[in-house]
């Protein structure tokens, strides 16, 4: 590495023990989407630390916040942090890591007191688990004016970049009629039969999706007691496809399932797609390419991208911002092979000593990237082009 980069890997290190302060805290302290409030105060607070302006409740998000540095004319790269955790199981995607990956990188690069060329951003992202944060930012104009966005996630390998396909979320909410479930059942109408009908249609739906397509859901609410007829019940589902195209496609073949259960039970059913639908990844090569060769400079062995063999199927926001400015979302393993994110077992890895290292390697490596893009004209004209060619094509 040249003497520029290791510059930034001493301030890493160097920094380490109030940078894994900062994820030990949001780790301990999970948060779900739109109310990352402690998590969005512990990041501002480690910025104003280092003597950084933070802008908070920006975009339309009351916990996104940012943070920027401005160099000498040049291009614009946007870091982004995320920080909302997961019912049930905390932060069993590691966003404790990303955020402190991201504050790490924002504060190394800061260090070189305005002589970059260009400007640094430092995002605060709220809601990527669900409500897709980010998507809500960009329609703020979140991401108008920057030349590139760049972010890391923990997993269980290293990768160049993130498999990720679309999803869409849907509410159903069927009303009926209650009664005496025994004495008067023929007064009652079934809402609950109704959402019933309903998943078993989107079961036999599955049979005859491409493979690359999801259909998965809940019932959150089912009725109150036995002997009363369900007059309410209610369904949380998502749908995923490979690109936007072949979502929008199955959205309405979802939407006929739920029409149908109201139609074989005499209720009335309420479908509310969300206002989001989380895009595909159109990951930036030129710039994965650059955050791979930094990151195996500090000792990482990445696993091929071509022999994944198109597996994985899950969904990140990141993807609207990847459709709008060159982005990529790599992993660096915080966690053996065998444990994978959105698993409880994760998110005691996200604590540990390894997801640790994760969240300095990430730190060092996002900050390498952003200096290349920053001062190689050939990376942003790459860059550039592949975006503009990738366009309509994934």
């Amino acid at each position: 590495m040249d003497t520029v980069k290791q510059d930034i890997v001493r301030f890493v290190d160097g920094h380490a023990p109030a940078l894994l302060e900062v994820s030990h805290a949001i780790h301990a302290n999970p948060e779900l989407a739109f109310k990352e409030y402690a998590a969005s105060a512990t990041l501002t607070r480690a910025l104003q630390n280092h003597d950084v302006r933070v802008k908070s409740n920006v975009y339309g998000l009351e916990t996104a916040f940012e943070a920027e540095v401005k160099g000498d004319g040049g291009p614009s790269i946007d870091i982004l942090a995320e920080y909302d955790a997961l019912p049930s199981i905390g932060h069993a995607c590691g966003h404790n890591i990303i955020a402190t990956s991201a504050l790490g990188a924002f504060l190394a690069l800061k260090s070189f007191n305005g002589s970059l060329r260009g400007s640094v951003r430092l995002l605060g992202t709220p809601a990527e688990e669900r409500g897709g944060g980010k998507e809500v930012m960009a329609r703020n104009g979140a991401f108008d004016k920057t030349d590139a966005a760049i972010m890391m996630h923990p997993a269980g390998i290293n990768l160049a970049t993130m498999p990720c396909i679309c999803v869409a979320e849907v509410i159903a909410v069927y009303q009926g009629k209650a009664a005496h479930a025994s004495a008067m059942p023929h007064r009652g109408v079934n809402a609950l039969d109704g959402l019933l009908l309903a998943y078993q249609a989107i079961s036999n739906l599955r049979q005859h999706i491409q493979h690359t397509e999801r259909i998965h859901g809940i019932i959150t609410e089912g009725g109150q007691a036995p002997n009363i007829v369900p007059d309410r019940a209610t369904g949380e589902f998502y749908v995923r496809a490979a690109n936007a195209s072949e979502l929008e496609a199955l959205k309405p073949r979802v939407h006929a399932c739920f029409e149908a259960g109201a139609r074989g039970s005499g209720s009335d059913v309420e479908i509310a797609w969300g206002e989001v639908d989380y895009l595909d990844l159109n990951t930036n090569w030129p710039l994965a390419e650059s955050f791979q060769r930094n990151a195996e400079a500090l000792g990482r062995d990445f696993f091929p991208h071509e022999k994944l063999g198109g597996s994985g199927a899950g969904s990140t926001d990141m993807g609207n911002v990847s459709h709008r400015v060159p982005s990529i979302h790599p992993m660096l393993a915080a966690a053996p092979p065998n444990v994978v994110i959105h698993n409880p077992e994760f998110e005691k890895w996200a604590g540990s000593e390894m997801g640790d290292q994760a969240a300095l390697d990430g730190a060092k490596a996002l900050a390498m990237t952003a200096l290349d893009f920053l001062g190689d004209a050939d990376l942003q004209q790459a860059s550039q082009k592949a975006f503009d060619v990738s366009k309509g094509l994934t």
